[in-house]
């Protein structure tokens, strides 16, 4: 049977006959043998390469005349479906493998399996390990958070380097898994920190940058070298799809130490109530001829145009063919892997424009059917460049009742303007945009989805510039605080190296101790991220938000390392008053679920507008589709700069957000009639 997969300038044909329905590739343990299964079905000849755990004392058959290590050769039988086999006897525990391959043209290639679930350091060979071997204690016990609906969370973006490398963290495992684990930990002024700040703050999950095996850090010198770049990357870059990165570990040459201690974090963070999502990237590789999709199956695995060239829609080089039967087989196998044997919560898609709207919607069913229906599924709906894959791309509106969401790149830009220049949106300062914010608080029903689950909300993510570094553009302040700026070729202006400029910047050199929650960036920031955490849909946060984070000015920090990236824990008791703000935010919403509405019919008959112009949006929610023990709520926006009047129903309103304060203690109680909103800030008010 023959397939066909039809592109703008590309016609790819397909043979069924050489597709594989098992859940069996790669390594399967039995209690006395071990199976190798690949898929590699244009090979002439496969073989498995066996290597002893160690060097040292290895036996006579792996060393040749020389002393030089060698592996022992096991042939592999074909099979239909494209399969190769061979099993054996025997514990084969800690040895390392590869995959040769032989192709009819005389092409020979030795590669990664890339059903790995064990490498070595730097990701060099495949190792095999008993997975059960690896469940740190308690494991069996671990249970995932619930969730009702998709918008009863509220996601923080995080990377696991940033979260406790600095000195200030106080952590014993800095920059690892473990650090996670690492509980009471306090500031100088006792205030939480680590793990449970997370906790007190009130998220319900970690969205944590990439966690699996990628290419540009060097396992060996990640806690020695001193440079910049030779430790730091977001992990963008992926080298083995389904083994945790080994930076991240406290011992990256041992295979079974990042896999317990992943697990480990993921245990620490569900005691805590916080469910864990992975930023995945199926979209691209590292590299192409080197991959071990390229070495086992040439030119399948990669879209290429009609001239055979490979196409670059990810802008790095490639782009994986999702459409193509085995590659999204594999994409649903390591998912799936990652969410059963590693507890993981949810999947972040990154440039999810090039993975095809059908594997996308096969992914979501999936998962929800067969593991759990609290997963949740998002991603960006885009690409980067200009693709083959054509309408079969996965673009805002594909996901209409499909279980997955969409990244709200309108909303975003109507709350805050262009993401690394001074361009302005409703928070920072622009006129008109009170519409296109009205849109986006309605969770995009009339906009592209079919609900609000299917929105993640947001102003800032680890690309471009964060929030407090935007606002300052926005307000033409970047060079009074002393923002980094680079040359053509990479160098920093005006300093010797990042570290210096970090050391010269100023960033809140505008903010006086004592009155933080007077200064007209701050209040901004908490307008922007209040629209956020109020509006209908998903609320994703940028960690360190709450802290206002910065990175001075650095607008791509993608291997800028630690000095600009790590998160600066003593800015908690700095800007104390905001956390405070955040969390009583979080606390409003996770308890009243008027600010979660389900469906597209509970917003068109639940919110109603009172306002919109001139830097103001108002507008009143109704408690009882909701089931909201608050009949009406009043929520107020003014990004103006001087207080407005706004006319109110009659009643009794309890004031809970009010000038930095947030929750659902009252602050205040109003009559009906008239409310001032004070400048560059949001007002919520209820009555019953």
């Amino acid at each position: 049977m023959i397939e066909q997969y039809e592109y703008e300038d590309q016609r790819y044909v397909e043979d069924v006959n050489d597709t594989y329905e098992g859940d069996d590739l790669g390594i399967t343990m039995q209690s006395a043998s071990c199976s190798f299964k690949v898929w590699t079905p244009k090979a002439s000849e496969v073989q498995l390469l066996l290597y002893p755990p160690s060097t040292d004392g290895s036996p006579e058959e792996y060393s040749d005349r020389s002393g030089q290590l060698k592996p022992k050769v096991i042939p592999m039988n074909k099979q239909a479906q494209g399969i190769w086999h061979v099993e054996m006897s025997g514990d084969w525990c800690g040895y390392r493998y590869m995959i040769q391959t032989t192709f009819g043209d005389g092409r020979r290639e030795v590669a990664v399996d890339p059903y790995a679930r064990a490498v070595t350091m730097n990701g060099e060979m495949g190792v095999i390990v008993r997975l059960e071997h690896t469940d740190p204690e308690g494991w069996k016990e671990d249970v995932r958070p619930e969730l009702a609906s998709p918008v009863d969370a509220v996601l923080y973006e995080l990377h696991v380097r940033d979260f406790s490398i600095h000195p200030s963290s106080g952590m014993k495992y800095r920059g690892k898994y473990l650090a996670f684990t690492e509980t009471g930990l306090l500031d100088s002024e006792g205030n939480s920190i680590g793990v449970d700040h997370l906790a007190e703050l009130g998220i319900t999950h970690v969205h944590l940058l990439p966690v699996f095996d990628f290419a540009t850090v060097d396992e060996a010198q990640v806690d020695t070298s001193n440079s910049d770049r030779s430790n730091y990357n977001w992990g963008y870059d992926p080298l083995h799809y389904n083994v945790p990165e080994g930076s991240y570990a406290t011992r990256a040459d041992e295979p079974e130490t990042r896999i317990r201690e992943f697990k480990s974090m993921v245990m620490a963070l569900h005691q805590k109530g916080i469910g864990v999502i992975m930023d995945v990237v199926y979209n691209h590789t590292f590299d192409t001829a080197r991959s071990s999709f390229e070495k086992l199956y040439p030119g399948y695995y990669y879209r290429q145009w009609e001239d055979g060239t490979y196409s670059n829609g990810s802008g790095t080089g490639n782009e994986v063919a999702t459409e193509r039967h085995m590659v999204r087989k594999f994409i649903m196998d390591s998912v799936r892997y990652w969410a059963e044997e590693y507890h993981v919560d949810g999947f972040r898609f990154d440039l999810m424009g090039l993975i095809d709207t059908a594997t996308m919607k096969s992914l979501a069913a999936d998962l929800h059917e067969k593991v759990s229906p609290s997963i949740l599924l998002y991603g960006e709906p885009w690409g980067a460049l200009e693709s083959p894959l054509g309408e079969g791309m996965t673009l805002k509106g594909d996901q209409r009742e499909s279980g997955f969401a969409v990244f709200n790149d309108n909303f975003r830009g109507a709350i805050k303007g262009d993401s690394d220049g001074a361009g302005t949106g409703f928070a920072t300062g622009a006129e008109g945009a009170e519409e296109n914010v009205w849109v986006g608080v309605r969770g995009a029903i009339t906009d592209f989805t079919s609900a609000p689950t299917e929105t993640i909300n947001y102003v800032t993510a680890h690309d471009n510039l964060n929030l407090w570094d935007k606002v300052a553009y926005t307000q033409g302040l970047e060079d009074t605080l002393g923002f980094i700026s680079y040359d053509e070729d990479g160098s920093v202006k005006g300093c010797d190296n990042v570290q210096q400029a970090v050391q010269q910047a100023s960033p809140y050199k505008q903010v006086e101790a004592g009155h933080v929650l007077e200064n007209e960036m701050v209040r901004r920031c908490l307008l922007a991220n209040g629209i956020v955490l109020t509006s209908q849909g998903i609320p994703f946060l940028a960690a360190g938000d709450e802290l206002l984070r910065t990175k001075f000015g650095d607008a791509n920090s993608h291997e800028s390392g630690d000095v600009v990236n790590a998160i600066r824990w003593e800015y908690k008791k700095q800007f104390k008053p905001v956390f405070d703000y955040y969390r009583g935010l979080i606390r409003l919403r996770r308890e009243h679920p008027v600010f979660r509405l389900r469906t597209r019919g509970e917003i068109e008959q639940s919110i109603r507008l009172l306002e919109q112009d001139k830097g103001v949006l108002a507008y009143e929610l109704f408690g009882t589709a909701s089931g909201d023990s608050w009949k009406r709520v009043i929520v107020a926006y003014n990004a103006a700069k001087e207080s407005r009047a706004l006319s109110i129903p009659s009643a009794q309103w309890h004031v809970v957000v009010e000038q930095g304060r947030a929750g659902t203690d009252i602050i205040r109680t109003v009559v009906g009639g008239e409310l001032s909103i004070p400048a560059i800030s949001m007002t919520v008010m209820y009555c019953s």
